[in-house]
């Protein structure tokens, strides 16, 4: 049995729902879905009902695009979130709220544990402050639609909100990795700064994660990190853990460079 993993399918986009379904069957196999499968409930069933005959186990987590406010007068923060998990858990797709999983891949048994992070502004140089983030990005024409469609209700902000998701997640790795097996730590932004490599848009990182998680690799026993968010795919190697960026992306982030197939990645097995 192999673990796989791909993010940020991006499932309004026509050409990338064409493309899921020409992705391989692996019926023995656990899939990843690392954040961003789309912005609405369809959109995550379009994937289920997709890869589910597919693939033995799915395992979700948000990314930004699951927690939009869409429309404007539909549920928001906590309560999205909370939506778009029990809608996972109710077709058998594990998520960040179950247990974590402990699972055996090429004979190795590792503990799958997907996060819910979001992000703080907290990766940005020392000398912006944070009540200054945004305008300073701006300055060199970068934004994201997060600071419009992400509400972050009832938390005061986003970063309160990141805040409280750290803390809890903190708490539950404490308690689960205890026993020192490896992890695979899935999460939809990167956990540590120096994996944010935006050479387009170097003002977009205070949009890509939270320097609170920085050390959870090491401090939770991780054999493995699955992210996506920065739509730039591939693996790096330190100090004995693999980092896979693993996201599809927009059509322009993939078509004519890759089989769309091919960004699911094998990371154990």
């Amino acid at each position: 049995m192999k673990l796989y993993a791909v993010s940020d399918l991006h499932l309004s986009s026509a050409a990338n729902r064409l493309a899921l379904a020409r992705f391989d069957a692996r019926p023995d196999d656990w899939l990843i879905l690392a954040g961003d499968v789309g912005e609405t409930e369809d959109h995550l069933n379009l994937a289920f009902d997709a890869l589910q005959p597919r693939y033995a186990q799915l395992v979700w987590t948000p990314g930004n695009h699951e927690l939009w406010r869409l429309p404007r007068s539909a549920p928001g923060g906590v309560e999205r979130y909370e939506r778009m998990a029990a809608l996972c858990r109710a077709r058998g797709v594990l998520t960040p709220e179950d247990p974590y999983p402990v699972v055996a891949f090429g004979g190795r048994a590792v503990r799958i544990a997907p996060l819910f992070t979001l992000f703080d502004y907290s990766f940005r140089p020392s000398d912006v402050a944070i009540e200054d983030v945004v305008l300073w990005a701006r300055e060199e024409g970068i934004g994201s639609v997060d600071e419009l469609r992400l509400d972050p209700a009832p938390y005061a902000d986003r970063a309160a909100w990141c805040r409280a998701r750290c803390a809890e997640t903190e708490r539950r790795l404490e308690a689960a990795c205890a026993d020192g097996l490896p992890t695979v730590l899935v999460n939809h932004w990167p956990l540590r700064a120096r994996d944010v490599r935006l050479p387009r848009i170097p003002r977009f990182s205070p949009w890509c994660g939270t320097t609170r998680t920085q050390r959870w690799p090491s401090r939770y026993n991780a054999c493995a990190v699955v992210y996506g968010h920065i739509h730039m795919r591939g693996v790096k190697r330190d100090a004995g853990v693999a980092y896979h960026e693993v996201s599809l992306g927009y059509p322009r982030d993939w078509e004519g460079r890759v089989e769309a197939k091919d960004c699911v990645r094998a990371i154990l097995g």
